[in-house]
């Protein structure tokens, strides 16, 4: 059956529509436009540079040649889902899923269904650990005016918890590989753009930590538009869609004009919204009605496990293994998807109560 090209954009980009779409909305409630902020401007600046310098990196071949070298020698489900738990703290949870899933979907071995699950799950879980790990930490990060020992200190039981839980879970996992599939023809590392986007992640990284300001990444952006028009083809849905919801933010901030001030209520709302709206929009809004950022930063992290839609690095596995013709029975691992995406939001709820008593 037919559809236009308009509507295909509109259904595939679901995010963006939907966050136009509430903007436009609230701004008509309203009655007049939202006001972004400069420091709104920035965050969306450091965002763009971080996408840049990931898909660089990417490009280069540096990331696809780690990834490799896990492969190789005992306990692969262990080396599989530590190095997705470590790489998504460094590059973010949807580039770690976009290196380790494909990876994992190329060898010949069994229980691939629970290893792309427990490698979405380390994503969401590692990545919470730095304030450039995901988006939603980069604008709580950022919104909050945090320093980088208070914001990890706040959200490291969550990332030890999963990491023992993750590492016990993935030594109970045994694997045997068959028969690894090697590539015809290794893919070179080009050096020396690997040492430029690795300089330019080091750039984003000083500038989330105040540092250098965000106008160097403008420079850095500036060269790779010069040089290599390719690493700028990021997802600037994403961007829009944060552009979209701050202005949600500010609308909803203007209409309600609440705090929500106990930290249970703002985990638990933020948690639960996460599952409906995905925990980047959830952070972005909720931030506008509540001085409570560490309930917010475990609201949205604990969020981003259980639904597919709880986190978009859920849809990137979801998507990669559905769409792998090395792969079936997308229902049966639908399924398993939400059952232990929902273990794992259970668990992180439990985990929160026992340490805010």
């Amino acid at each position: 059956m037919y559809c236009h090209p308009a509507i295909n954009f509109l259904v595939r980009e679901w995010l963006l529509t939907s966050a136009g779409v509430l903007c436009v909305l609230t701004t008509l409630w309203r009655g007049e436009r939202p006001a972004w902020s400069i420091d709104e401007a920035q965050v969306l600046v450091v965002l763009f540079a971080l996408f840049v310098a990931v898909k660089g990196v990417e490009r280069s071949g540096a990331l696809s040649w780690i990834a490799r070298s896990v492969e190789r020698g005992k306990r692969l489900s262990l080396k599989l889902v530590l190095t997705t738990f470590v790489l998504s703290m460094l590059v973010t949870n949807d580039a770690a899923l976009v290196v380790m899933v494909p990876l994992t979907l190329a060898l010949r071995i069994e229980h691939k269904d629970m290893l792309v699950i427990m490698e979405a799950l380390a994503a969401n879980a590692g990545s919470a650990l730095t304030p450039f790990g995901n988006p939603q930490n980069l604008f709580i990060y950022w919104h909050y005016g945090l320093s980088p020992s208070e914001f990890m200190l706040a959200i490291m039981p969550f990332v030890i918890f999963f990491l023992l839980l993750l590492g016990f879970s993935a030594m109970l996992l045994r694997v045997r590989p068959l028969c690894i599939a090697e590539p015809e023809h290794e893919a070179c590392v080009n050096i020396s753009a690997t040492v430029f986007y690795v300089l330019m992640l080091l750039f984003v990284i000083l500038t989330v930590l105040r540092v250098i300001p965000v106008w160097a990444n403008i420079v850095a952006v500036a060269y790779v538009y010069l040089f290599d028009k390719g690493a700028l083809q990021v997802d600037y849905a994403l961007l829009l869609s944060f552009f979209f919801f701050f202005g949600i933010a500010d609308n909803l901030g203007a209409i309600l004009a609440t705090q929500m001030e106990h930290p249970i209520h703002v985990f638990l709302i933020s948690a639960m919204a996460s599952q409906v709206i995905s925990n980047v929009p959830a952070a972005v809004v909720i931030a506008e009605f509540t001085a409570n950022w560490k309930a917010l930063l475990w609201g949205t992290s604990v969020g981003g496990f259980g639904s597919l839609v709880g986190s978009l690095a859920n849809l990137i596995a979801y998507r990669f293994y559905v769409n792998s013709k090395e792969t079936g029975h997308s229902m049966a691992f639908t399924m398993k998807f939400l059952l232990f995406g929902y273990f794992a939001f259970g668990a992180g709820v439990v985990l929160n109560y026992l340490i805010s008593r």
